[in-house]
């Protein structure tokens, strides 16, 4: 098989397919809060949420050098054959695009940050044990995966403590309408983010085949236009797909939600994929729009949160990481003879 099928292969079964699955499961994360709260028509929602995940995908290149560059070695990549080092990047795809469509169906938020990451460190220990993994930028990727959640939940309490403080003498009804708007706001933030964080996994990962195909030079690692354009299309176009068990599973299986909060744990999420874009981290937008919605909820009283549902959902994140590992570990070794005896 010629080098450039594999790449046309790689493109598209394997980053495309994996931003599908990003925006399928995400859809819940942009656009989940407010479905349960009723301030837009799940129609309305989504394509409010898709329009501006493929708005936010021009919003910036960071992310996606970083994936492109800090998890595995370039140079490693660039010196390797073709095959191989297109071999490497279709693994890492399609074991974070198996585990993110296996879990979506079972309607649980996962992690394409920490899927697309497992894959690439597995892809990269089948083809040279731990001598392409670059450990320091990993552990990096992984505190930021780590802190998110953290600060997601942090900024959640203390917003909507703000919010009951600033509005404590409005009425039930006043509270309900006013935030009814701004939840627009929030929301549209919220997907626009999604699209500026996540649509550039994939354009990372794009990048990294061209540059081991040879198509574009391992120093010049910026994102082409084209490449921009289809991530950011897939994405929304599994935005518009929808995730509806992770919906249901965000939107009400961790906290009844009313507007105000909606607000609130949307705009807590903007503020931290945001700031983690803006430096270049690759951060779990569900791990962070889950935990800005517990937050929220613990500021009426911890058992306002369903625990035993955000229980499930941690499992969910626990296991993400070593299963995409295995894949990508297991799916390069049986690739690449695969390829390899075809282009001989």
């Amino acid at each position: 098989m010629e080098p450039l099928t594999i790449l046309v292969l790689v493109v598209i079964l394997g980053a495309l397919i994996f931003d599908f699955c990003n925006g399928w499961n995400d859809s819940a994360n942009a656009i989940a809060t407010v479905v349960s709260t009723r301030v837009l028509t799940p129609a309305q929602a989504i394509l409010l949420a898709a329009a501006l995940n493929f708005a936010g995908a021009f919003a910036g290149q960071a992310v996606a050098k970083t994936i492109a560059t800090k998890i595995l070695e370039p140079s490693v990549i660039q010196a390797l054959p073709p095959i191989a080092g297109q071999v490497l990047v279709l693994s890492a795809v399609l074991s974070a695009a198996i585990w993110v469509a296996g879990v979506t169906r079972l309607g649980m938020p996962v992690s394409g940050s920490h899927s697309l990451i497992g894959g690439l460190i597995g892809a990269g220990l089948a083809l040279t044990g731990s001598g392409a993994i670059k450990m320091a930028g990993v552990e990096k990727v992984l505190l930021a995966l780590l802190l998110s959640p953290l600060f997601g939940l942090l900024i959640g309490y203390f917003l909507m403590t703000g919010i009951y403080w600033l509005c404590k003498k409005w009425t039930n009804r006043m509270v309900q309408k006013a935030f009814g708007k701004l939840q627009i706001v929030s929301v549209s933030w919220m997907a626009f983010e999604h699209g500026h964080n996540d649509a550039q996994k994939a354009m990372g990962v794009i990048t990294m085949a061209l540059v081991a195909a040879g198509w574009q030079d391992g120093a010049d690692l910026h994102v082409q236009w084209w490449v921009i354009l289809i991530c950011g299309a897939a994405m929304a176009i599994g935005t518009a797909a929808g995730g509806w068990r992770v919906i249901r599973t965000v939107g009400g299986g961790l906290l009844k939600l009313r507007p105000v909060q909606g607000f609130a744990a949307e705009t807590s999420a903007s503020i931290v994929l945001m700031g983690a874009a803006s430096i270049g981290l690759p951060v779990s937008t569900t791990h962070t729009i889950t935990s800005s919605i517990m937050g929220v909820g613990a500021t009426q009283r911890l058992s306002a949160v369903r625990w035993g549902v955000g229980g499930k959902i941690l499992w969910a994140w626990i296991f993400t990481f070593p299963a995409t590992i295995f894949v990508g570990w297991g799916l390069y070794r049986v690739l690449e003879p695969m390829f390899r005896g075809m282009h001989s």
